[in-house]
């Protein structure tokens, strides 16, 4: 299984990361999860590009996460392609029927398949494009959800955080992962609500019983730039695991350390 990083900044652009988007690929299986300002131009850089990605699942609904799903609907009506499926959770439905309402003349220009999905143990996952998703309600300021995701490829698995501030259980649903994507929005020094700090981030890493391959920041607020050694450090100081940066255009197998 291959994870790309579409975009790896938040609401607050810098010029450097785009908002929010990951790419999963197996031999068989694509799947878009969210889809925040950048990430389709993002996409359109991958051998995939906008034509091969037809299922996007959404974490939560704020603008850094979905500002570019119709500049997506519209991108794949223009290249001849003739079908989306938008799934995430509850209210996706009427979020995407609130933006054709606005934007009239695309409806019924791709035959569309929108779902919201719930919370699921990782006993009994959605099958969404090929990958067996497991879901978790996260800690955030609007309902937003964690996943999970296996391939039949077995490798893997990965786990995104969304957006959330960090808590045990949620590191526990990641137990296994070979790499799990967190929210590390703030350095220390910001006090800040419904994302995590390094030192947070560390702590509960550390209390978890869970597991972990690699651990990639993500979300990263301009507050970040010129921190990440100290980010790295400050949370190193509580966990003692495989932490990295993520970046945009950062593409990795699974498999390989």
């Amino acid at each position: 299984m291959r994870l790309t990083f579409l975009g790896t900044g938040s609401a607050m652009p810098t010029g450097e990361r785009f908002q929010t988007g990951l790419l999963l690929e197996t031999a068989e299986s694509t799947l878009m999860v969210d889809c925040g300002s950048g990430a389709l131009h993002a996409l359109a850089r991958t051998q995939t590009g906008y034509e091969g990605a037809d299922t996007v699942l959404l974490t939560h609904h704020h603008l850094d996460h979905v500002s570019d799903l119709l500049p997506l609907m519209k991108a794949r009506w223009l290249a001849g392609e003739e079908e989306l499926t938008v799934l995430g959770p509850e209210g996706t439905e009427s979020l995407v029927e609130g933006l054709l309402d606005t934007h009239e003349y695309m409806q019924d220009r791709l035959a569309l398949t929108v779902r919201d999905i719930d919370p699921t143990p990782q006993s009994d996952p959605h099958e969404i494009a090929g990958f067996d998703v497991g879901a978790m309600e996260t800690r955030h300021s609007m309902d937003c959800l964690a996943y999970r995701f296996e391939s039949p490829d077995e490798a893997g698995p990965i786990t995104f955080s969304a957006d959330s501030e960090a808590f045990t259980d949620l590191v526990e649903f990641a137990d296994g992962s070979a790499v799990f994507v967190h929210d590390c929005s703030f350095p220390d020094e910001v006090d800040v609500s419904n994302h995590p700090t390094p030192t947070s981030l560390g702590q509960t890493l550390a209390e978890a019983d869970a597991t972990l391959g690699r651990v990639y920041l993500t979300h990263l607020y301009p507050h970040t730039d010129g921190k990440h050694e100290e980010m790295l450090s400050s949370l190193g100081t509580h966990y003692d695991g495989d932490v990295r940066i993520a970046r945009d255009e950062l593409s990795i197998d699974v498999s390989e350390k």
